[in-house]
């Protein structure tokens, strides 16, 4: 497999910049000279939109900068990629960054796209969805029959987090489809669906969401993805992206999400829905809450960055603190979230009644 030195990064069919490897043996990135003219800033905090090159603040990344680290997968897509690889001979751990982004080519989230592409031996089977559920669960039992790995990383796409998932679209739409893991309940998908339907109900915005057909269980939870509208892909970036930071060190306070949005999100509502899903976590509750499970999509109306809708609204009682935490806390009360809610300056009557409105409703709450 070759392992190219240099990528052009494409904000849908622009190219907005280079990454290569340069003579101090790092990866540097410029902002290419049209997209200075009439482009945006990538990464709000880390790639101001001005001239020159850049270097990652830290190793996290293996030198990238978590923009395009975002576009990477994680837990699942990367176990499939690396099984997928095995069979071609390939080590996937072994790679160097570009050549990780080159085999995402166009597959990643967002609007981000990589050139050159490399392709891999890719024959893709479709199979209804209790059929790949199986074979995702068995992935993990033994060895799975080459087509099948095959199908599963053709639909799961650049998937981050534990559970498997797939990638789908209706002829409209594309979606999130996500399957049991290894030790979830059976119901999984319904206590997802039964969560965003309690989050809306508090006023959180979600992403549409349906529980898919199954034989084997009640359905499998799928999530509209808002990085796509029709074909037009969205620009999104995660706050640990935006931050440089990695998930796998739960070094991230909500304090640091209030401060980001302040910084680019003009929108002030934005701040209050952030509190309203703090408050949710909280007292669901979800501790599943890391720096990735928080994005941002850049608005070209507005030309501004906003947050994007709540997802990854799951019920995880079993975790013993929250991975985001609120100036330290783990488990945080509700003097914890109106301490902060002060703190930001933000209205007291208006955060009382956001944690009163998410208290009532999550009181009748039942995942059995």
């Amino acid at each position: 497999m070759n392992n190219p030195k240099r990528i052009d990064v494409f904000y849908r069919d622009r190219l907005a910049g280079i990454l290569a490897e340069t003579s101090l043996g790092k990866i540097g990135f410029q902002y290419a000279d049209a997209w200075l003219d009439s482009g945006f800033s990538i990464s709000p905090i880390s790639l101001p939109l001005r001239p020159g090159v850049f270097y990652a603040p830290n190793d996290h990344f293996e030198g990238l900068f978590g923009v395009f680290a975002d576009s990477l997968p994680d837990g699942w897509g990367q176990l499939l990629l690396e099984r997928s690889l095995r069979q071609e001979g390939v080590d996937y751990s072994k790679l160097p960054p570009l050549t990780k982004l080159a085999l995402i080519n166009e597959n990643g989230l967002g609007a981000l796209t990589y050139r050159p592409h490399l392709e891999t031996t890719l024959a893709p089977l479709f199979t209804d969805l209790d059929e790949l559920a199986q074979d995702s669960f068995r992935l993990f039992e033994g060895p799975l029959a080459p087509k099948a790995i095959d199908a599963l990383r053709y639909y799961g796409g650049s998937s981050g987090g534990a559970r498997p998932k797939i990638h789908y679209f209706d002829g409209t739409d594309y979606w999130i489809i996500k399957f049991p893991f290894s030790g979830d309940p059976k119901n999984i998908g319904r206590y997802e669906y039964e969560a965003n339907r309690l989050a809306q109900e508090c006023g959180i915005a979600t992403a549409d969401c349906h529980l898919f057909p199954s034989k084997l269980t009640e359905g499998y939870f799928g999530s509209k993805r808002f990085d796509r509208k029709g074909q037009e892909r969205i620009h999104m970036i995660s706050l640990a992206g935006l931050l440089e930071q990695t998930i796998l060190i739960p070094n991230l306070d909500y304090a640091h999400l209030f401060q980001v949005l302040k910084l680019i999100d003009p929108d002030s509502d934005d701040l209050y829905e952030a509190f309203r899903r703090l408050c949710f976590n909280a007292f669901l509750p979800n501790r599943d809450d890391h720096g990735k499970n928080f994005t941002f999509l850049y608005d070209e109306a507005s030309k501004s960055y906003r947050l994007s809708p709540a997802f990854d609204l799951t019920y995880s009682p079993n975790k013993s603190e929250h991975e985001m935490r609120v100036f330290g806390a783990g488990n945080p009360g509700e003097k914890d979230l109106l301490g902060l809610a002060a703190k930001l300056n933000m209205s007291r009557q208006r955060s009382k009644a956001i944690l009163a409105k998410v208290k009532q409703v999550l009181a009748t709450a039942k995942f059995s």
